[in-house]
Parts: C-alpha cells; sequence; structure tokens
C-alpha cells in the first residue's frame, strides 16, 4: 500500500498541466489497476447547495446513478452521516442503489473540506466482504488528500 500512496501523492501532487478532473480520472484507473477487487471505482460530489451528489470521474461499468440525492443510497447516506460506510454485502442493504448486478460489496468515503461534505469516493465489488482496515485506511487518506486540491 505505501506504493500505491507514493503512486497516488505524486498524481495529486503533479504540477504537470493537469485539472483536478484528470488527476481524479487518474487516481480511479490507477486504483482499478492495483486493486482486483475494486470493480467500479468513482467520485460524486455535492451538486453545489442542493441536497444531491452528482458523479465526477469513474472507472467500471456505465451507470444510471449520476445524480444521487441525499440520504438515497449507500452514497446518498454518507452524504448524510458524513462517515465511512463499508457495505460487506449489498444484499443485506434496504436502502441499497443497485448500479450493477455484479456489485456485491460496496466502501463509500466522505470528502470533508472545511468541515463540510464535498463528495465521496464509491468503490463497488464483485466479491462478498472484500474491504479490509487497510482499504479503509487508503480510501480515508486518499480523501483528505484530495481535499487539499479542491
Amino acid at each position: 500500500m505505501k506504493e500505491l500512496k507514493n503512486k497516488i501523492s505524486t498524481i495529486i501532487h503533479s504540477s504537470q498541466n493537469q485539472n483536478t478532473e484528470a488527476k481524479l480520472q487518474k487516481i480511479c484507473q490507477l486504483l482499478d489497476e492495483e486493486i482486483s477487487y475494486y470493480n467500479w471505482t468513482g467520485f460524486y460530489f455535492r451538486n453545489g447547495d442542493k441536497e444531491e451528489l452528482v458523479l465526477g470521474p469513474y472507472v467500471g461499468a456505465e451507470t444510471d446513478h449520476t445524480v444521487i440525492p441525499f440520504g438515497k443510497g449507500i452514497c446518498g447516506q454518507v452524504a448524510v452521516s458524513n462517515e465511512t460506510f463499508v457495505v460487506p454485502d449489498v444484499s443485506e442493504q434496504d436502502n441499497y442503489l443497485s448500479c450493477s448486478i455484479a456489485t456485491k460489496a460496496e466502501i463509500v468515503v466522505p470528502i470533508i473540506k472545511d468541515g463540510k461534505n464535498i463528495g465521496q469516493i464509491d468503490i463497488d465489488s464483485h466479491s462478498l466482504n472484500p474491504f479490509t482496515e487497510e482499504d479503509r485506511q487508503l480510501l480515508e487518506w486518499i480523501c483528505a488528500e484530495v481535499a487539499k486540491i479542491l
């Protein structure tokens, strides 16, 4: 994970002529390539003052969920709770928005800037219960680093 963190740090702090969206896209691609059980990796961001999330850069199958109201699905719940949500088995969640029938587990980590939830990273997996404490720590670190460039 240390090598992966170094690669992500390089992307985030790169001074090349890349906008933030391009950097986020590269992070999604890197996570998708490096971690075999990350089958959909993307960012959602708060839509201005509206209580909804809009899809940002992502890697994986297309999704119909380009706008998610606060409170709806795992992403919408994290927008309200401001806390990481690990779902080992999505079939056990009543408030789950299915993006793909292949998705078995999900982890969503908020991006907090100046005390406000401005977005999140969302990872879907085709495996049951794949996410470890190491995944959680990595994703929380990524969100803290990403908040610095937003």
